[in-house]
């Protein structure tokens, strides 16, 4: 029989008659294994997913025009706005850092019964993706019918199918263009929309109250009430729904992009760009810059702070946690596996005694206990990451709600890394078991 088959031999011969030994190793690697495995997947898919789902609930970023731009030929609103090519390019550049959802807005300021209101131009498609969060009566609007907000509706006392006579007056934005830079936009928003604001041409912004206390103050000439306020004239629509969030977006009418050039009788680029990335803390705070950085663009973008710190900090609160549980178990699986294999070299100590007295050395003994420590922990990590998995499974779906796909990498390295943690704790005893004195053992038998 050659030497490796003898070393083989005698390996599963040694497990195999200490079975209940063996058994307590292989469960300390089991549960070490399962705990790990189980931790680690779950804070590598969960932060992520739950990234993903916070993005549902509003923007994280937002981009405005600067006004910095040429002179708009609508001199009337005296805006621009951003136009359809640097929509395009903002969007690649936020999107260079990973995935993002975004959408528009073209502010107006117009009158419904002779009342000033603010009207927004969108997409419905693209405000439906990034704001789930909001609760529609209704349907989301088409060509001839508006969202109106929920203020909006209770002011006027309309419902869902009513009819809404909007008018536009250039005048009336002609003024909000006009008006001092002093009210420019925050750099530290607290939500996505706060920062929905209306470009005016001297670079600055303001949110829709904002605009709305301006065409409340554009009723008034002079000091005395404006001639043409009681105007209701205007273009006839449906109402297709009412938006209720509890925020600023209530007291804003929304119409399709189509209906508000119809309406204006012209066409111009966007005053907000809000944006869902799925970068955060620093590949998030690399795309602002990189955005600024352009000035040739005529554009600022800034994080909407209130949603980028809430990711961190929930993301931060996980991996910690996970770090905290993981060192715990870990210190625990090294002390169960080193305490069986200690009792195992104990057992044995005449066996080892005997061996060395008919010429076996240290390295040839420590390395039987090393391949039978990576043997235990290998059958513990292949059992005890099966059952992490499961467990791993069974509380993402429970409790967030999410399916887990097999990662086969950490798997793999969950496996490996138990065999390698059992033969540290094997250390130790091995060690011990090198320095046995076979007379001395002999002897006593």
């Amino acid at each position: 029989m050659t030497n490796t088959g003898m070393f083989f031999r005698m390996l599963f011969g040694a497990v195999f008659r200490r079975r209940s030994r063996a058994i307590m190793a292989v469960v300390a690697s089991l549960v070490g294994a399962a705990t790990l495995f189980c931790l680690a997947a779950i804070c590598i898919a969960v932060p992520q997913q739950m990234n993903d789902e916070m993005r549902s609930y509003g923007a994280n970023l937002i981009v405005t025009p600067t006004g910095e731009s040429s002179e708009s030929s609508d001199s009337s609103a005296g805006r621009t706005g951003i136009d359809a090519a640097m929509v395009r390019h903002t969007t690649e550049m936020v999107r260079a850092k990973g995935s993002a959802k975004y959408a528009t807005y073209r502010y107006e300021n117009v009158r419904v019964n002779a009342a000033p209101y603010v009207m927004a131009g969108v997409n419905p498609k693209q405000v439906e993706n990034l704001n789930h969060h909001w609760n529609v009566e209704g349907k989301w609007p088409s060509n001839g019918r508006v969202l109106v907000g929920r203020d909006v509706a209770d002011a006027m006392g309309i419902e869902v199918g009513s009819g809404i006579t909007i008018g536009y007056r250039a005048s009336d934005n002609a003024a909000s263009g006009s008006s001092s830079s002093s009210s420019s936009t925050s750099t530290d928003s607290s939500s996505s929309t706060d920062a929905q604001s209306t470009q005016q041409s001297d670079g600055s912004t303001v949110n829709g109250e904002d605009a709305q206390s301006q065409a409340n103050s554009q009723q008034m000439q002079d000091g005395r009430v404006s001639s043409d306020i009681m105007d209701t004239k205007g273009t006839e629509f449906r109402v297709a729904g009412i938006v209720d969030t509890g925020g600023s977006e209530d007291s804003i009418i929304y119409a399709t992009s189509a209906d508000v050039d119809k309406l204006t009788g012209v066409k111009r680029g966007v005053d907000v760009i809000e944006y869902s990335a799925s970068a955060t803390g620093d590949a998030l705070d690399a795309t602002v810059k990189s955005i600024n950085d352009m000035t040739s663009m005529h554009v600022k973008a800034q994080q909407v702070t209130k949603i980028t710190s809430s990711d961190t900090r929930i993301i931060t609160m996980l991996q910690t946690l996970f770090w905290i549980v993981s060192i715990v178990v870990l210190v625990l699986t090294l002390v169960g596996v080193s305490t069986t294999i200690s009792s195992i070299v104990s057992q044995r100590s005449y066996e080892i005694g005997l061996r060395k007295a008919l010429g076996a050395s240290s390295t040839s003994i420590g390395m039987e206990f090393y391949v039978e420590s990576a043997l235990y922990g290998l059958i513990g990590g292949l059992i005890g990451t099966a059952i992490g998995y499961g467990l791993a499974r069974v509380l993402t779906t429970v409790v967030f709600e999410r399916s887990l796909p097999v990662n086969w990498p950490l798997a793999i390295g969950s496996v490996l890394f138990s065999a390698l943690v059992a033969v540290l704790a094997s250390i130790p005893p091995v060690s011990r078991a090198s320095r046995i004195d076979p007379a001395i053992v002999l002897r006593e038998e």
